[in-house]
């Protein structure tokens, strides 16, 4: 059975989460930094084992973004993912302002495009919008 909790997640969690899946290894001070200063996050349980997790970040008035949405491997394919990211939206949507709108982005991994379109996400570029760009600042 799957719990889960909202604006819970420790950085040892966030960081083995992040393991799990090989990402970027991150210092705990720049873990911490970035859980406290993320808007909202959500951690996935499995018999109270973390499996999955998503944070929410931004200004919470003109624009936020689903950053960190994890699965462990052996979690994936459970619907785990899809219910962070509606919990995700749902949150970004209670922070929109009346008669406002407010952008809600994402930069997937190569390969998971057709999930975040299922949840009405748009692909980029469009003939309106270019594509998205990154810069890496490091050493």
């Amino acid at each position: 059975m799957i719990i889960f909790k909202e604006n819970v997640l420790d950085t040892d969690t966030y960081l083995a989460l992040r393991r799990s899946v090989k990402w970027k290894k991150l210092s705990y001070a720049q873990a911490s930094k970035a859980l406290c200063n993320s808007l909202y996050t959500v951690c996935a349980y499995e018999f109270g084992r973390p499996v999955g997790m998503g944070r929410l970040v931004g200004d919470g008035a003109v624009i936020c973004y689903i950053q960190d949405l994890i699965v462990v491997p052996d979690a994936q394919a459970a619907g785990i993912g899809g219910q962070m990211v509606e919990m995700l939206i749902e949150y970004a949507e209670s922070l929109r302002m009346e008669g406002t709108e407010l952008m809600l982005d994402l930069m997937c991994a190569k390969g998971r495009e057709l999930f975040y379109q299922s949840h009405g996400f748009l692909a980029r570029p469009t003939e309106n919008l270019g594509p998205g760009m990154i810069q890496y600042l490091h050493d």
